[in-house]
């Protein structure tokens, strides 16, 4: 069995690099935020401890044997609950929260790592961890953004001029539409096109005139 120092000092460093990656989603205002991620790495520190030290007492016993990665390997499922609730799933059809719950799922992992005294991987996780979430961010929204797709949706009037509005929205041959859908909502026309995000100064030109024109209701622009 371990001394209480080292399980002092195993939990502290779970706190620690939970807390660290927490920051980065508490900064953007996730609701998985610093404690939720301290929280999680310091559960995920005392499970391991516990599976492998907290059944010294019995060993040896006739008919039993002790197998330590059991218990810890139920964190490893076990976390997907709390990930699970991290995913929000918007009406537009858009999923947010992937990386959150990733994220979670990591810091269980050093969570183990910590209270399986294996501090260099528990804090080369967390450095790691911390690159992919914070300094690679900025790569991907410039480098990734012209393979992105952009959303228009598109509610007009009863009495609309049906054709001209869909040749209006389709003309800009510099931002090709992807995927168009088109419904009747009552009275109304809903469009919803999908163009793809490389050429966001004719898009927004299309969207400025279709404010201008008194036959649209309902304008949804998401880049």
């Amino acid at each position: 069995m371990i001394g209480a120092n080292e399980i002092m000092l195993r939990l502290a460093l779970a706190a620690l690099f939970g807390g660290l990656i927490g920051l980065e989603r508490e900064r953007k205002d996730w609701a998985a935020g610093l404690r939720t991620h301290m929280m999680v790495c310091v559960g995920s520190c005392l499970v391991v401890i516990v599976s492998a030290f907290g059944f010294g007492d019995i060993l040896g016993a006739q008919g039993v044997e002790l197998d330590p990665s059991r218990i810890a390997a139920q964190v490893v499922s076990g976390v997907g609950f709390i990930g699970a609730g991290a995913i929000l799933f918007s009406r537009q059809g858009t999923i947010r929260g992937l990386t959150t719950a990733a994220g979670l799922w990591t810091v269980a992992a050093i969570g183990l790592a910590t209270g399986s005294g294996l501090y260099f991987a528990a804090a080369a996780t967390t450095v790691v961890a911390l690159i992919i979430l914070w300094a690679i961010q900025p790569l991907e929204k410039r480098y990734l953004r012209r393979f992105k797709q952009a959303t228009l949706r598109v509610v007009t009037e009863p009495d609309a001029n049906q054709a001209q509005l869909m040749q209006g929205l389709m003309r800009h041959d510099d931002a090709p539409v992807e995927e168009m859908f088109f419904e009747k909502n009552g009275d109304e026309m809903v469009y919803e096109l999908k163009y793809t995000n490389r050429n966001l100064e004719s898009l927004e030109a299309l969207v400025e005139d279709l404010r201008k024109n008194p036959k649209v209701k309902e304008i949804f622009w998401a880049k």
